[in-house]
């Protein structure tokens, strides 16, 4: 109820200021509605979005998977740590905009160098977050494991995993939010399709219903898979730890 409450303040706030401002600077709701009505009607909103829930799936999880075992080998491995500092800190302060220029400049403006830049920018992240997680991993439990001889994959899936869980449900949440944004740069800048091509498509026309219209939808998009599916996720992986009185 506090949600839906807080989501009709947000419409009334918004209402009130269009008609302050002005229609051609800020459309009302019942128009960015018409709009929406109007793209989901022909087909563009649901291809667009399916192209760019596509392209976000894919990225997010080859940096993950990626993130999460190079992560865990620089916080098992100390020479490995060693090694792979430098990259991390370079791709850490690396601009997103960079990396998704350079990827379309090397590979060509192709789905695959597109997903590639999505994923580049998102891996960083998930590394520093399973090197952490793995730095914390009870050494103890470790020992226990070696005394009741138990095998390498069954004391990763019983012991090492679950302690890892909070750690990867934090990368997926912190790691989703940062892709949703960069994926509608990439698209902006050499795709053909997507929200994000919508979007520059909506800037040069000065098309401002037909810009919220798509960036509105994305954001529900969003805020449906976080609320469904991220935010049970992570409560899960969490649900062994102490909650605060």
């Amino acid at each position: 109820m506090l949600r839906l409450l807080s989501f009709a303040l947000l419409l009334l706030i918004w209402w009130i200021a269009a008609l302050f401002v002005g229609g051609a600077k800020l459309p009302s709701p019942p128009a960015v509605l018409e709009v929406m009505i109007a793209e989901a009607s022909s087909g563009a909103l649901f291809l667009h979005l399916g192209a760019t829930l596509a392209r976000v799936t894919l990225a997010f999880v080859l940096a993950m998977s990626l993130g999460s075992a190079i992560g865990y080998l620089m916080g098992r491995v100390r020479l490995a740590d060693k090694l792979g500092d430098p990259w991390l800190i370079l791709l850490l302060n690396l601009p997103a905009l960079v990396v998704i220029v350079l990827a379309y400049i090397w590979a060509g403006l192709t789905e695959a160098a597109a997903i590639a830049a999505i994923a580049i920018n998102k891996l960083p992240t998930a590394v520093v977050t399973l090197r952490e997680g793995t730095r914390a991993l009870d050494r103890s439990l470790d020992e226990m494991g070696s005394v009741f001889a138990m095998p390498r994959w069954r004391a990763f899936r019983h012991v090492v995993l679950p302690q890892l869980a909070p750690y990867i449900a934090a990368s997926a949440r912190s790691g989703l939010s940062l892709v949703w944004k960069i994926v509608l740069v990439a698209e902006l800048l050499g795709r053909p399709n997507g929200v994000g091509f919508e979007i520059g498509i909506a800037f040069q026309l000065f098309d401002t219903p037909r810009l919220l219209a798509y960036s509105l939808t994305f954001a529900a998009v969003v805020f449906v898979i976080e609320t469904l599916l991220v935010q049970p996720f992570e409560a899960r992986a969490t649900r062994w730890r102490p909650r605060a009185a």
